[in-house]
């Protein structure tokens, strides 16, 4: 797909670059200071999934339902952020950060009622992919980790794919389990 068709798409993610002068100490310990963190994004995690019974059987995304699930997912992508060393900034809870992620809220009448029922499934072949994808970030993070802590900063082309990968999950998030499009999600890291 082109990048004009990934542009309209009704979700978007972009991480600002920090380019040298990491911090090497919180890069080291990276993993112990996630912890705190991850146990509060771990229970907002559960509150996701009622909004399926809602556009089932409703065929209505509540606006409040919307916002919930909307700071949820910039927070975890805040984390997300914060795990994969592209920000040395300590996930907010609240604040924008260094994370810009965008969803647009769905009209009801754009929202097909029956497609909660299959959207995962529609969306298999970008879990093969993303799963293809995911594997080499994690070996880029690895890669970034010590790349940090030699030099102070981690290399852009690396930030760029993770970033990519993020956006493409994102989308794909977007439309198979926080149900705010029924667009079919673009096979792009742009």
């Amino acid at each position: 797909m082109t990048s004009s068709s990934t542009n309209d798409y009704p979700a978007s993610l972009n991480i600002d670059y920090e380019g040298s002068g990491r911090n090497r100490l919180t890069v080291f310990f990276r993993i112990i200071t996630l912890v705190p963190i991850v146990l509060v994004l771990t229970g907002l995690q559960t509150l996701l999934f009622p909004v399926i019974l809602m556009v089932l059987f409703r065929q209505k995304y509540p606006r409040w339902w919307f916002d919930f699930n909307l700071e949820v997912t910039k927070f975890t992508t805040r984390v997300s952020a914060y795990w994969m060393l592209l920000t040395d900034n300590y996930p907010s809870t609240d604040e924008e950060q260094s994370t810009h992620l965008t969803l647009e809220y769905p009209d009801s009448g754009q929202l097909n009622r029956w497609m909660p029922l299959f959207k995962w499934i529609l969306a298999l072949p970008h879990y093969i992919v993303l799963a293809f994808l995911v594997t080499i970030s994690a070996i880029l993070v690895m890669v970034g980790w010590v790349i940090i802590l030699f030099t102070g900063k981690l290399p852009q082309g690396i930030h760029n794919y993770i970033v990519g990968v993020n956006r493409w999950s994102l989308r794909v998030q977007a439309y198979a389990f926080l149900l705010t499009t029924d667009k079919y999600p673009p096979f792009s890291l742009d």
